[in-house]
């Protein structure tokens, strides 16, 4: 049973059963069944208006991150359709945790931004390589959308992450982007095109200001957005290049920035039972939370890096599920594999898949799964139907005709045999 203590919201407290709080996740993250959403690319920009942005991720070997979040909750989905988006300027690509997709509506709240490297650096960046900067900046205004490939490599004082001599005209482009000077028109595969901003978004929204710290407080609202649940201290970098934790003279914390999301009533402090420390809760979802519909018998591959994956201490209290992502790990030292996919079934998570989409032979290989200690594929009421029809969409998703198991997996093969 759900209790409240607290006469308004900016004081409210919460405080909610563990079942509760899983039903509540896997609802308002759109997998409660998965691939529900129909509508084909409003859809997508449905999930985009919920979530607030999506992390993008350039490895596609079982799918880009992007594509897979969108394929867990839409019905029928195509990375076309995402794309189609993109090039509509319905979203637009903005640092936010790390390389995302937002909604375009929101831009005027993403022009303070840090970049992946931070503002230094991306400042130093121009100052350094000005003569470069200037001539890159001068050719994409005359000829429109370029590439770097458009241009010939230059060497400059600009280092890059190891610190190695970085190719200017790169760290000029990203900080150009930083700076909101330029933006991205188009990806062809991973190579991006760039363009000024001016001939990529409308001049309504390029005049609308925001005040820096409003733009902060978006910010950080986009995280508990995208997650649902999220505590206060963050967890794998959920809450980087917004602000540190306290404030200073020179720069708010986000800790300020929290407070003043809850004393305007955005947010509403929660405690879930058996997870340690304060929670937080969109004020617009705590009908959802005191009412979550029960889960039903649904199974969807959750990406790498998708936002209900940010925090893996609720992951271990909540769902009881121990979750690393191992793509960074030396092959000897991984206890599952390379691009491994959690399976969620209901409001719980069984096991793990590893699939490769192998494009030339228009097939999907399972490398391996492994299955949660206790869980049964075949004793788990409606999970092998769940997992047929899931495997079925990815097989679409993946545009493969055929679906082929490693040989260990021989009883899954049999239990699971799935055709598009």
């Amino acid at each position: 049973m759900l209790t409240r203590a607290g006469p308004a919201a900016s004081v409210m407290s919460v405080k909610v059963p563990a079942d509760a709080a899983r039903r509540f996740l896997v609802a308002r993250q759109f997998l409660a069944p998965a691939r529900s959403l129909k509508g084909g690319p409003k859809a997508v920009l449905e999930v985009f208006r919920k979530l607030g942005s999506i992390q993008f991720d350039p490895i596609a070997v079982a799918g880009r991150n992007h594509d897979l979040v969108l394929h867990a909750r839409v019905a029928d989905y195509e990375p076309a359709w995402c794309d189609l988006l993109y090039e509509r300027r319905e979203i637009f690509e903005a640092t936010n945790k790390a390389l995302s997709f937002v909604p375009t509506s929101e831009f005027p709240w993403f022009r303070h931004v840090w970049g992946r490297k931070g503002p230094r650096f991306h400042a130093a960046a121009l100052a350094e390589n000005a003569a470069v900067a200037e001539r890159v900046l001068e050719r994409i205004r005359a000829e429109g959308p370029l590439s770097s490939r458009d241009f010939e490599r230059e060497t400059g004082p600009t280092r890059d992450w190891f610190g190695m001599p970085e190719n200017a005209v790169r760290a000029v482009l990203e900080a150009y982007t930083v700076t909101g000077a330029i933006g991205l028109a188009r990806r062809d595969g991973n190579l991006r095109y760039y363009d000024v901003v001016e001939r990529l978004l409308p001049a309504g929204l390029l005049a609308q200001e925001v005040p820096e710290r409003e733009q902060l407080r978006h910010k950080l609202l986009s995280r508990y957005r995208a997650h649902g649940l999220l505590g206060a201290g963050g967890a794998g970098g959920t809450f980087d290049r917004i602000a540190p934790p306290n404030s200073t003279p020179e720069r708010v914390g986000r800790n300020a920035l929290r407070e003043e999301l809850v004393e305007l009533g955005a947010l509403v402090p929660v405690e879930v039972e058996g997870v340690r420390g304060k929670r937080f809760v969109l004020a617009a979802e705590l009908a959802l939370l005191e009412a979550p519909p029960e889960p039903t018998p649904s199974v969807a591959f959750i990406a790498p890096f998708d936002s209900l994956l940010w925090d893996t201490a609720l992951l271990a209290s909540l769902f009881d599920f121990d979750y690393v992502w191992e793509g960074f790990f030396p092959p000897a030292k991984r206890r599952w594999g390379y691009y491994v996919l959690p399976i969620s079934f209901g409001d719980r998570f069984v096991g793990r898949i590893e699939p490769r989409i192998d494009r030339d032979r228009t097939r999907v290989q399972v490398l391996d799964v492994w299955w949660q200690d206790g869980f049964v594929p075949a004793r788990a009421e409606g999970f092998v139907e769940a997992m047929r029809d899931a495997l079925r969409a990815y097989l679409r998703f993946a545009g493969a005709g055929r679906l082929e198991w490693a040989p260990h997996l021989a009883t899954e093969k049999q239990l699971f045999l799935a055709r598009p």
